[in-house]
C-alpha cells in the first residue's frame, strides 16, 4: 500500500482541502495512509495563520489526514520555490512517504512536467533576464522565459516547484496531480467550495454564518490577525539599515532592493503604506509581506538551513502511530513528538527549534487577547480519533 504526502497550509482548513485527501485517497487506494507536512503560524503570503498550528492539525486528522508534520518558519514563509524544497525535502525524509499529492489547475503532470524542465534549462535565466529587461513583472517574464502558459495560475506554480524538487533531490517519490474543486485561488466561492482567501476574509470580517456552508466544522475560535502586532512590526522596520534588509532571506541585496525598504519603512505609516511605497512590477506584494514579517520575527538568510533539520510532529492518528514507529528505521532526521525530546536537539537543529519557539511567542500577541510565551515547550501532539 502506497502512502501519500500532502503540502498544505490549511489556513482554513475547507471542504477544498477535505476533498483533496479523500480524492488522493480514493485513487491510491481506500486505506492509503496520508502525511501532511503543514506551515506553522506563520504563511507564504507573508501574515500570521488564522489559528494556530495544533487546532489546524486537529481539522486536518478529523478529516482524513493520519500524521500532520510542520514545515518550519523559514521554508513556510518564503518563495514558492523554497517552500516546495523544504516541505518536499521533510516528505523524503520521512522515508515512509511513496506519492506527492498536490491541487493544480490542469489537473494534469504533462504541462507541469514541461514547464518545470524549462525553468532547469540552461538557457532560462538569460531568457528570464531579457523578460524583466523588458519590464515584465516577475511572474510574467518567468512565464514568458519558460514558455509555459499553466505558471500564470498559482496552484500549478506551485506544482512546478514541488516536481523541481524531487527531481533536484533524486527522490523516488511519484508526484500526483488532482484539479483544484471549485473557488479560485482567492476568488469567490463556487461549486460548493470557497477559497482559504475568501474563507479569511468572511471570518475576520464576523460573517462566520456565510462561511460555515464551506468549512469542516464550525468555527468558535479566537482569530489570529495581523492587525494586533502592526504597528510592533513597523517599529521593527524604522529600525533597520540597508544592511538589515538586506540579510533577509530573498533580500534582493543584488537587484537593489534594499535601499527602496529602507526609505519605504522610513516614510510608512501603516504596513500598507509601506507595501504601497516599496511595491515595483518586479516586487509584488506577497514577497514584500514576506520580507516585512521575516523583518519583525528576525530571520536572517545565512541561518536557514539547506533543508529542515529535524521533523516535528503536531498531530497524529492511529495509523499516524504505525508511521512513526516505521519512521524509527527510515528517517535519519530526529522525530520530535513531544517538546522535551527538543532540548536533545544540537547545532543547527536546536537553534531552528528555539528560533520556532520564538516565533511562536510572537505570534500569541496576534489574537485579541494575547497569549503567554512558552507555548512551543508545553504543547504535544493533537491525537485523532480516527483509527
Amino acid at each position: 500500500m502506497e502512502t501519500a504526502g500532502i503540502v498544505a497550509e490549511y489556513n482554513p482548513f475547507h471542504r477544498g482541502h477535505a476533498w483533496h485527501i479523500a480524492e488522493t485517497r480514493r485513487r491510491l487506494g481506500g486505506d492509503a495512509p496520508v502525511v501532511c507536512v503543514m506551515s506553522g503560524h506563520w504563511v507564504q503570503r507573508g501574515e500570521c495563520a488564522l489559528a494556530d498550528k495544533w487546532l489546524r492539525a486537529a481539522l486536518a486528522l478529523d478529516r482524513g489526514a493520519d500524521l500532520v508534520v510542520e514545515l518550519p518558519t523559514p521554508w513556510a514563509m518564503a518563495s514558492a520555490e523554497s517552500f516546495a524544497r523544504g516541505a518536499v525535502s521533510l516528505l523524503a525524509a520521512t522515508g515512509v512517504v511513496d506519492v506527492l499529492s498536490f491541487g493544480s489547475e490542469t489537473g494534469e503532470l504533462a504541462p507541469l512536467e514541461e514547464a518545470a524542465a524549462a525553468l532547469d534549462a540552461p538557457e532560462y535565466p538569460e531568457k528570464l533576464r531579457a523578460a524583466l529587461g523588458r519590464g515584465l513583472s516577475f511572474p510574467a517574464a518567468r512565464q514568458e522565459a519558460a514558455g509555459a502558459a499553466c505558471l500564470s495560475a498559482p496552484n500549478n506554480n506551485l506544482g512546478v516547484e514541488y516536481l523541481r524538487s524531487l527531481r533536484a533531490l533524486g527522490s523516488t517519490i511519484r508526484p500526483l496531480t488532482v484539479p483544484r474543486q471549485g473557488a479560485g485561488h482567492d476568488g469567490p466561492a463556487a461549486g460548493g467550495f470557497a477559497s482559504a482567501s475568501e474563507l479569511r476574509r468572511l471570518l475576520r470580517a464576523g460573517r462566520g454564518e456565510e462561511a460555515a456552508p464551506y468549512l469542516t466544522a464550525p468555527w468558535s475560535e479566537e482569530l489570529a490577525d495581523m492587525q494586533h502586532i502592526e504597528r510592533a512590526v513597523l517599529a521593527r522596520l524604522r529600525t533597520m539599515g540597508e544592511g538589515d534588509w538586506a540579510a533577509l532571506p530573498d533580500g534582493g541585496g543584488a537587484e537593489g532592493l534594499p535601499s527602496r525598504l529602507a526609505k519605504a519603512a522610513r516614510e510608512a505609516v501603516s504596513l500598507e503604506d509601506f507595501y504601497t511605497r516599496a511595491k515595483t512590477r518586479r516586487y509584488p506584494h506577497a514577497r514584500l509581506r514576506r520580507l516585512a514579517l521575516a523583518a519583525f520575527l528576525g530571520l536572517r538568510a545565512a541561518e536557514r538551513p539547506a533543508a529542515p533539520p529535524y521533523v516535528r510532529v503536531l498531530g497524529l492518528g492511529g495509523r499516524g502511530r504505525a508511521l512513526l514507529r516505521k519512521m524509527k528505521d527510515t528517517c535519519p532526521l530526529p522525530v520530535i513528538v513531544k517538546p522535551a525530546q527538543a532540548r536533545e536537539l544540537d547545532g543547527p537543529a536546536l537553534a531552528l527549534f528555539q528560533a520556532e519557539a520564538g516565533y511562536t511567542d510572537l505570534y500569541g500577541l496576534c489574537f485579541p487577547t494575547p497569549r503567554p510565551c512558552g507555548g512551543e515547550w508545553i504543547h504535544s501532539p493533537v491525537v485523532g480519533e480516527r483509527a
